[in-house]
């Protein structure tokens, strides 16, 4: 399943409270250039100073993992910063968020006459039908798509992705309910309009999208996953830069417009965010009132409690949109509870928002020192063992496994460790600091981790950390920085013998979730 609402908001493992120093310097005024939304202060813009750094220290002292996080007003971003080492420079893997951006493309396609949401589904796909189409398949038209309303059982995602037509595998499934009648959460439906908008515009909803949305706002790095036909997934698979994000939420706030043009007609803008269908719950009138994913459905995108709405993604990626406050708010994270995360937002933030501008002061120098100083420290325990020296370029030579690692070599200098494994495909080394980020690149099978399938091998940002927990035990932590995502790998020393352990950050937050790389067991080469 591509994203776990029930989970996300209800699991309470800790991941660690955030640190407070800022990978690049934090600005209170200028411009980063045309291409980059203007800068204010946060008084300049009705927004207490206070309040802001009242939320950081209140990530601080949660378990929640924020990578960056910016806040405009009136336009304006008014406070920004990453979590060190997460950067302004790197795209940040977006999950369902890429959602909203596959719901703009069918507003898009919607306004240039190529389709409608009335439209049926079956009409787009004829040589993909099932032998014998039901009613219900039948009547499901792309509105249904776009409430998550389809009429399945259960989300259609793990279903489709193990095979090699995802549109054909979809049309097949049964539809157990009368498609617009019940909400179920279904990345699949979201697949299907990305493939509905390839098929009527002969683009990939990324390339449909450059001209249109990306290149207007200025947003040049996007990535986006395809499907084994070439279809971009729909539902996930987006990567951007948070700046980026808050764009396009800015974009909505403004109604589709930028620049004294029209991106997004304001009708559809309205349309897509507007309430279209109850998530279901057994005490409504109690979730109505604490939970942001009880607020109703749009197009792609959610209510939120105070009039706001909403894109998001699995562990912790918004788009937060308040009309009533003329505010946007961008976040990247990888959080336990993504509720608990909004509370932080309508505790913190929302109250700080005032009327008209305010004078600034000591609280706005006090943000800005919190801001440059944000940081998520490398473990630490010893930064060095007696044991370094002994195994340090020597080859241990690794059992048989199922992941077909053949090699493992340490090189250990006084602040850098390299760790090369050997696959039969070839090495893949990591190249870590003793207790502090280094940061690289990696196509080593396994990483990142992440909700979704991949095909292929592609070359991932790592910052990477390791410390001796013990004299006889080294342990790594792999960032995928562009990702929410890291590894944490323990080699532990036994005379010659060696073990190595893999966790990922998806295992870590969800027990229900095995850890799929086994153990690797070796011994030190002769």
């Amino acid at each position: 399943m591509i994203c776990r609402r029930t989970f996300l908001k209800n699991i309470g493992l800790g991941l660690g409270s955030v640190g407070l120093v800022s990978r690049v310097p934090f600005s209170l005024a200028g411009n980063i250039g045309s291409a980059g939304l203007p800068r204010s202060t946060p008084e300049a813009q009705g927004v207490r100073s206070e309040a802001i750094a009242q939320f950081l220290d209140a990530i601080a002292g949660s378990k929640h993992e924020f990578h960056s996080f910016m806040f405009v007003r009136h336009g304006h971003v008014i406070a920004e910063g990453w979590w060190a080492p997460y950067g302004p420079d790197l795209k940040h893997m977006l999950y369902s968020l890429s959602k909203s951006f596959t719901s703009t493309a069918v507003g898009l396609a919607k306004t240039e006459g190529k389709l409608n949401v009335d439209d049926k589904v079956i009409s787009f796909f004829p040589d993909k039908l099932p032998g014998e189409v039901s009613e219900n398949l039948r009547a499901l038209r792309i509105k249904d798509l776009l409430t998550m309303s389809v009429g399945h059982a259960q989300d259609s995602t793990p279903l489709i992705t193990k095979e090699e037509d995802w549109a054909r595998a979809f049309l097949a499934l049964p539809i157990a309910h009368q498609p617009g009648t019940e909400f179920l959460y279904n990345s699949g439906a979201t697949y299907m309009l990305s493939a509905i908008v390839q098929k009527v515009t002969g683009r990939k909803v990324i390339d449909y999208l450059t001209p249109r949305l990306f290149e207007p706002l200025g947003i040049e790095e996007m990535t986006w996953e395809t499907c084994p036909m070439g279809i971009n997934t729909g539902g996930w698979g987006l990567n951007l830069r948070t700046e980026s994000l808050a764009k396009f939420a800015q974009l909505y706030l403004q109604k589709g417009s930028w620049a004294d043009k029209t991106l997004i007609p304001a009708e559809w803008v309205q349309e897509a965010t507007s309430f279209k269908i109850q998530q279901p719950g057994t005490d409504l009138d109690k979730l109505k009132h604490e939970s942001d994913w009880h607020q109703g459905y749009c197009y792609q995108f959610w209510r939120c409690r105070h009039n706001a709405f909403r894109g998001d993604g699995a562990f912790g990626q918004y788009a937060i949109v308040l009309p009533e406050q003329d505010a946007v708010i961008a976040i990247t994270s990888e959080s336990p509870s993504m509720q608990g995360q909004l509370n932080l937002v309508w505790e913190h933030l929302l109250p700080g928002i005032e009327q008209s501008a305010l004078t600034d002061g000591a609280s706005a120098r006090e943000l800005e020192g919190k801001l440059r100083g944000l940081r998520l420290p490398p473990p630490k325990a010893q930064p060095s063992s007696p044991l370094a020296v002994k195994v340090s370029g020597k080859t241990f030579t690794i059992s048989a496994n199922e992941t077909n690692f053949k090699a493992a070599r340490f090189d250990f200098t006084e602040r850098e460790c390299l760790f090369t494994l050997n696959h039969e495909q070839g090495d893949y080394p990591i190249r870590c600091g003793v207790e502090k980020w280094v940061e690289g690149e990696t196509a080593m099978p396994g990483t990142p981790p992440k909700l979704t399938r991949s095909r292929g091998t592609m070359k991932s940002k790592v910052a990477a950390s390791g410390t001796w927990k013990d004299p006889q035990t080294f342990e790594m932590t792999w960032r995928f920085i562009e990702t929410p995502h890291h590894d944490i790998v323990t080699c532990r020393f036994e005379d010659s013998d060696l073990k190595i352990q893999f966790m990922n950050s998806v295992t870590q937050l969800s027990p229900s979730r095995k850890e799929t790389r086994e153990p690797l067991t070796g011994k030190m080469a002769a």
